[in-house]
């Protein structure tokens, strides 16, 4: 039997409504969408990235990460939709915006031959913010030799080159796509740490692009899930993992019939109470999988909604954000 309080209109994650007040954000994007060929990267995108936040963006290789980071950063040309800088409407990333943010790519391409501090100083040279004192700071803090060239860096130590020359001219708006891919687990703590530390000392809005759930979860306030190009959920960590459980059932292959009655259908074999969450409103399907003789749903809705759920015969689970981003970015499992 199934119990629930009486619904109420749903309100999603990535609807207008649901997004924070226009003046806490540093960047917004609306509708934005990106094709190559017949290949659509990015579709209809909107998110909000608060003022001083870490926001984790989150997706599987090839989901439109790094085509909506080329964007933002006006490397790309979007197709349509809108993106707005500080409050400003921008057709595309200008001059004076890319002086406001801080990048740090997948992959690190200097001049070979340029030495750490070399490069500070060739770099300095384009941003009227460049401090020259923060970026020897920076590279103390790191442990990067400045008189050492970018050649005979290992693959760690240029990621956190990257991130200091980003950090050096005090950004307002740090932006990281897949960073710490190549690094061990060691440089990928060091890393989240500067950027952790960074973002709370100096309220350093941060846009952390990312396939690494663990990481997502270590380091950031809200995330965006992306599949596909399209972003299936925006909100804090906390209150995601609270919208969502897995509900659990045995599905018996060819039950008996009882004495005197028809024999029941595989349909009708499964709980009544399973069946009729799928009718419920204001919930989500968004994962249905069968195997081990097991159904398994796994389903979104407000927290308070789950609070008087019950299903007889059923179990119901919370789960880690690793399942949650599977089941809202993963392929559908195939039924058996």
């Amino acid at each position: 039997m199934l119990s629930t309080p009486s619904a109420s209109p749903q309100l999603s994650p990535t609807s207008p409504q649901a997004q924070v007040a226009p003046e806490t954000i540093v960047l917004r994007t609306e509708g934005l969408a990106k094709s190559f060929g017949k290949v659509r990267a990015v579709r209809d995108l909107s998110l909000a990235v608060r003022e001083g936040e870490i926001y984790g963006f989150l997706g599987r290789n090839g989901a439109g990460k790094t085509t909506t980071i080329r964007m933002l950063m006006g490397i790309l040309k979007p197709d349509r939709g809108r993106l707005e800088w500080m409050g400003k409407r921008v057709r595309r990333a200008g001059l004076s915006m890319k002086r406001s943010i801080g990048y740090v790519s997948q992959d690190q391409h200097f001049y070979p031959w340029m030495t750490c501090a070399g490069l500070g100083r060739f770099a300095g040279g384009f941003y009227p913010t460049w401090d020259p004192a923060e970026y020897l700071r920076l590279l103390q803090a790191l442990e990067l030799p400045p008189q050492r060239r970018f050649s005979r860096l290992s693959g760690g130590m240029r990621v956190k080159l990257a991130l200091a020359l980003a950090l050096a001219h005090r950004p307002r708006l740090l932006i990281l796509d897949e960073p710490t891919a190549s690094l061990d687990p060691v440089a990928r703590r060091e890393f989240l740490d500067m950027v952790r530390s960074q973002a709370r000392s100096h309220r350093r809005t941060t846009f952390f692009s990312s396939h690494r759930i663990e990481e997502v979860e270590q380091a950031a306030d809200r995330v965006g899930i992306i599949q596909d190009g399209t972003l299936r959920y925006q909100g804090g960590i906390t209150e995601l993992k609270a919208s969502v459980r897995r509900i659990s059932w045995p599905q018996p292959v060819e039950p008996p019939p009882l004495p005197g009655a028809e024999p029941l259908s595989r349909e009708s074999a499964a709980s009544a109470g399973a069946m009729a969450l799928f009718a419920l409103p204001g919930i989500e399907i968004l994962r249905d999988e069968r195997s081990d003789g097991m159904r398994r749903v796994t389903a979104q809705a407000e927290a308070a909604q789950w609070e008087s759920v019950r299903l007889a015969g059923c179990e119901i689970e919370q789960l880690s954000l690793e399942d949650i981003f599977l089941a809202l970015a993963g392929r559908p499992a195939v039924s058996l």
